[in-house]
């Protein structure tokens, strides 16, 4: 694409070795390897991908911006809604104390602001901890919230290497994480059910070719078949995770009492499957731009695809949790005082420009053409109750 920015010396060399690390994988299993394997290693291969690299990823000088690099709003609206989860996991508990665990913590934006409105609730939890896999990011969380939060309250954030292993009570909360998640792509054809696999073609570039997929791909499809108005129709091209079941019950470890909270772009299964989104949803980011070519400038550019939630609904209340609710992040952010938040902040803004920026960010997050109506929160519940967080904008009927 011509307008795309070119990326400097060192960008392309970076992106060379991803290159050639994908290449080697592709030989060392026989001439392709699946799709989610591609956007595996070019998301998250150890010093190279693109959440594992140095380059700036959020806000203006990255590729994309998420809801909590936009302000404190967001991140508020959430601690709004789960501080009466926090309050109902008291002392009692065995073990006593609750905790969050924030899987993917961006640039540190959330949790700073999020900790800050806690303690301003009286609900900060015993511990607050970060699932990250990137350590450049990790680095810049820690510099941030150590900069930015009082020495005891920093005391009690945490990275995780893994899932918590120890059982808790607590939240787990996760903002555009699922659509990051390496996903296999499939096909049908003739009836039969495809999986998109990445090879070398005669240039030694990356190019896709389709296979038979194996049987719980295939089942998995033809899960999502039963569930729609209409067999999918020849030549559908779309992303299926299977395996998000157990994603899910692998990052929830052993959480007994709390609740869970998704924030993400996707859509319920049948607007997912329509037949005008026969490529399905997967996409790149590159410099705020949205890039056609998924196999281009591997470890500089963002692979996505959003979310069914049906699926993760079902993810849910198979691991054990009841399903709470499902709303636009509109609605959620709406019902969980963001009227109030905008207030607050008005008030202690120090001139006109910086209450204009404060009914920016609102806007933003929740206007149908940006933010508000693409993006949806979902949320599941044991033993506590959360369904409060989900008042405003039921859209479970759409599941």
């Amino acid at each position: 694409m011509p307008d795309l920015p070119t990326p400097d010396a060192d960008a392309l060399a970076h992106s060379a070795r991803l290159r050639d690390l994908i290449r080697a994988q592709i030989a060392m299993a026989g001439g392709a390897i699946p799709f989610s394997r591609f956007m595996e290693l070019a998301l998250y291969a150890p010093g190279l991908g693109y959440y594992s690299a140095g380059a700036a990823k959020f806000g203006a000088a990255g590729d994309f911006v998420t809801a909590p690099e936009l302000g404190a709003l967001f991140a508020e609206c959430v601690a709004e809604a789960v501080a009466p989860v926090l309050r109902q996991l008291g002392a009692d508990r065995d073990p006593p104390g609750a905790q969050i665990v924030e899987l993917g913590g961006g640039s540190g934006a959330f949790a700073e602001a999020a900790i800050k409105h806690l303690m301003a609730l009286d609900a900060m939890p015993s511990r607050y901890a970060i699932l990250e896999p990137s350590a450049d990011l990790r680095q810049r969380q820690r510099e941030r919230l150590q900069r930015e939060l009082t020495p005891a309250v920093f005391a009690c954030v945490e990275w995780l290497d893994g899932p918590v292993e120890a059982p808790w009570h607590g939240v787990l909360f996760a903002n555009e994480v699922i659509d990051a998640l390496p996903t296999p792509r499939f096909a049908l054809r003739d009836g039969a059910v495809l999986e998109e696999y990445v090879r070398l073609d005669g240039d030694d570039a990356f190019a896709i070719e389709d296979r038979p997929a194996d049987a719980l791909l295939t089942a998995a499809v033809r899960h999502v078949e039963r569930a729609l108005p209409a067999p999918l129709s020849d030549g559908h091209r779309s992303e299926l995770l299977p395996q998000l079941p157990y994603w899910l019950q692998a990052v929830i470890g052993r959480l007994g009492a709390g609740a869970l909270l998704f924030v993400d772009y996707g859509h319920p299964r049948r607007d997912y499957y329509r037949q005008d989104r026969k490529d399905g949803t997967l996409r790149a980011f590159y410099r705020h731009r949205l890039v056609d070519d998924v196999l281009a400038r591997v470890g500089l550019q963002d692979l996505t695809a959003s979310v069914d939630f049906t699926a993760l609904a079902e993810a849910g209340t198979s691991a054990g949790f009841e399903f709470a609710g499902y709303c636009s992040q509109a609605s959620f952010l709406i019902g969980n005082g963001l009227e109030q938040r905008v207030q607050a902040h008005e008030a202690r803004a120090a001139d006109e420009a910086a209450r204009y920026a404060v009914r920016q960010q609102a806007k933003q997050l929740t206007l149908p053409d940006a933010m508000g109506e693409r993006f949806q929160a979902m949320g599941f519940a044991r033993d506590v109750e959360f369904e409060h967080a989900f008042l405003v904008g039921d859209l479970s009927f759409r599941l």
